[in-house]
């Protein structure tokens, strides 16, 4: 015999169907930002109040003028480019290749140095020197990064971000100072250059910072400036919040949306227009060294992905970002090879085992850092092409670096 609930059950499981929906709403309500609406002509004419040279766009065809391109700048006749890919926590890899490249005594002053995402983080440190190398360190192989997925509970169902920007914000704080700034300011007016890839969200367009502009500008702003660039660099979609940037356009203020540049440019050798416009990048004479450090593996890496909201966004965000990490790639390259540019290319290797986590595991992290610190203390293994992207074994012959 069915048993049919008597009406004061029916009551009680409304009232608690409607107080979850009620909580849920008001959770969601809470969480939304309020954002000034703006349109797509505000966008393209928007600059930073107080620095106006503080960024560019990727796509923008003026820059291949002499006037806004990112390389004509860099005085350098021999330039000496470093390109920081993203990673998550893979970016221990690259501070370790680093740290181990200085106790070498080879690593070179890099004339230009760019970074997305993880990449981003260690840029104003690569671009500063050996004298940065401990700070590396304790970022990525002390368990700083340990705490950075703290949940933001049911509001980050409803909000913008599954975890808290804060631990993000609070590190990037600890380490990117005044006296870091002041550092950063003197190398850009000396000629050196360091750029910041993110993307913004409303335009579906990669923002190229100029950090070196910003430290520079004397803005009372700039090192709020430097620092959300830096938490916008590395703030991946979905699981920490946005970055509101406030822009300016025909007087009228507004706040773009960015995010984690490996969204669209998880390594930046050059923008995209001067890819596509094929523009001469450097003076005829010039013979540029670009080192590219890829945070991550280049080949496909199998695996069976449990089925969780979790980590399917994690595998497709990972497998999205390697495709348009393969195209940056191979574009690149060829732009370098047939300007006879010397190209080179770290890294991780195929075989190195995977992290079994979500997240910034110290073990992990520390392993990796020290893997990377051993390449560059015995030698860094130098890619001279991105062939891995289509094999799963290297194909060439690896030059040791000097």
């Amino acid at each position: 015999m069915m048993i049919r609930p008597n009406l004061f059950e029916l009551t009680r499981r409304a009232a608690r169907s409607f107080n979850v929906a009620a909580c849920a709403l008001a959770l969601a309500s809470c969480a939304t930002v309020t954002r000034i609406p703006y349109t797509q002509q505000e966008q393209t004419a928007a600059v930073i109040p107080g620095i106006p040279g503080a960024r560019i766009w990727a796509d923008d065809p003026a820059i291949a003028t002499v006037r806004r391109s990112v390389v004509s700048r860099v005085p350098a006749k021999q330039p000496v480019v470093l390109a920081l890919s993203g990673g998550g926590a893979d970016g221990a890899f690259g501070a370790g290749l680093l740290a181990g490249w200085s106790a070498r005594g080879t690593r070179p002053q890099f004339t230009l140095v760019t970074g997305a995402s993880a990449g981003a983080l260690i840029a104003p440190f690569a671009f500063l020197g050996p004298a940065y190398d401990e700070t590396l360190r304790s970022v990525f192989a002390t368990g700083e990064m340990a705490n950075l997925l703290q949940s933001e509970g049911l509001a980050g169902l409803f909000g913008t971000g599954l975890f808290k920007t804060e631990p993000l914000r609070d590190l990037i704080a600890r380490h990117v100072d005044a006296p870091m700034l002041a550092a950063i300011a003197r190398e850009h007016r000396a000629g050196r250059r360091l750029y910041v890839v993110t993307t913004n969200l409303d335009a579906q367009r990669t923002a190229i910072w100029d950090m070196g502009e910003i430290a520079a500008s004397g803005d009372p702003g700039a090192l709020d400036l430097f620092r959300n660039v830096l938490t916008a660099s590395a703030s991946i979609p979905g699981v920490f919040s946005p970055m509101l940037i406030e822009v300016e356009a025909d007087g009228r203020r507004s706040a773009e949306m960015h995010v984690d540049g490996g969204v669209t440019t998880n390594v930046l050798i050059l923008p995209e227009a001067l890819l596509v416009s094929g523009t001469p990048v450097f003076p005829p004479d010039a013979r540029p060294k670009v080192y590219v450090v890829m945070n991550s593996k280049l080949a496909p890496d199998f695996e069976v992905v449990k089925a969780s909201t979790l980590q399917i966004v994690r595998r497709s965000f990972e497998t999205s970002v390697r495709a348009n990490t393969r195209n940056t790639l191979l574009a690149s390259y060829q732009f370098a090879k047939s300007r006879n540019w010397d190209f080179n290319l770290a890294s991780i290797d195929s075989d190195y085992p995977k992290s079994d986590t979500i997240g910034f595991d110290l073990a992990y992290m520390q392993q990796l850092f020290d893997y990377g610190y051993q390449r560059g203390r015995a030698g860094i293994l130098w890619r001279s092409t991105p062939a891995e992207f289509k094999l799963p074994l290297p194909s060439r012959p690896r030059v040791a670096l000097q």
